[in-house]
């Protein structure tokens, strides 16, 4: 978790399972036994789509068990009639958060980050777990006191302001990770609330060259530049030369398309595709051989 950069990443390979899903995507862009003049481009353009699906639903997935854990965890001291939890409480969180680190391979760190003022004994609070070098857990230790640390207000950064503002789940970056790992990293998030009222975050780190290795593959198999970006605009993966991982694609409503139906949208010469539930949207010229 971190600032933003602009940034290149590597395009590293993995195994072409992905023929079946194209073979997939294609039988739906057929009607009558007539293709459509754009078959091929949109197929594959579904496919990537999928594969990027694939390889996230499961980190999410990692997520949304913290977010469920942490809920329980926070309505169970309420219940007792503390007056507000205090961050040694979040210590129960901790076996849960190692098992989702051991199980999930793209997870680099995961855990719970409070809203400021929520807990009793200090101001703020990353109950944060990440992998070491030689695969232990361990924790994230960081003084979060305002007198001292410039990371004290962690509001401000899309993994936690996302979700705060929109009730959804969020894909931030890349960026830097100053906080955790000083990689290039994503961050995955959903909000936390008690009674409807919002209480932190759920998120997992997911370093970008882990993720560029399952999904530059088939973004480098479209017909003509790709990429992938957030809802903020951030590019996490491309093969464009003129947007690079990490730059930002102005002049785009993409949260807007990640909020509507989920099907190919339009705008000034390119496709935009969300893709699949993930939130990010999938960026391809609307006429790529003419490129």
């Amino acid at each position: 978790m971190g600032r933003s950069t602009g940034l290149a990443g590597p395009a590293e390979t993995t195994s072409g399972t992905e023929a079946a899903a194209d073979t997939e995507a294609a039988s739906d862009d057929v009607t009558a036994g007539t293709p459509h003049p754009a078959s091929g481009a949109a197929a594959r353009a579904a496919s990537v789509a999928v594969r990027v699906r694939d390889t996230l639903e499961g980190v999410f997935a990692a997520v949304a068990e913290t977010r469920a854990a942490t809920a329980a965890l926070l309505a169970s001291v309420a219940d007792r009639d503390k007056p507000s939890p205090a961050s040694a409480d979040l210590a129960a969180l901790r076996p849960g958060l190692h098992g989702r680190l051991a199980d999930q391979e793209l997870v680099s760190g995961i855990g719970f980050v409070a809203a400021p003022g929520l807990l009793a004994d200090v101001p703020a609070w990353l109950e944060w777990w990440q992998r070491g070098p030689e695969g232990s857990v361990r924790p994230l230790l960081l003084d979060l006191d305002p007198e001292h640390s410039a990371y004290s207000d962690y509001t401000h950064w899309d993994w936690y302001a996302l979700p705060r503002e929109t009730g959804q789940r969020a894909v931030a970056g890349p960026y830097v990770d100053y906080l955790c790992s000083d990689e290039y990293s994503l961050t995955l998030s959903a909000p936390v609330t008690v009674g409807g009222t919002f209480v932190g975050v759920a998120a997992a780190d997911v370093y970008l060259r882990h993720f560029e290795a399952a999904v530059m593959p088939v973004l480098q198999r479209l017909p003509g530049p790709a990429r992938l970006v957030n809802a903020r605009g951030r590019v996490a993966a491309s093969t464009d030369p003129a947007h690079l991982a990490g730059s930002l694609t102005k002049g785009h409503d993409f949260a807007a398309v990640l909020a509507g139906p989920g099907t190919p949208t339009r705008v000034g010469g390119l496709n935009l595709l969300p893709c699949a539930g993930i939130p990010l949207v999938l960026v391809t010229a609307a006429n790529p051989g003419s490129r």
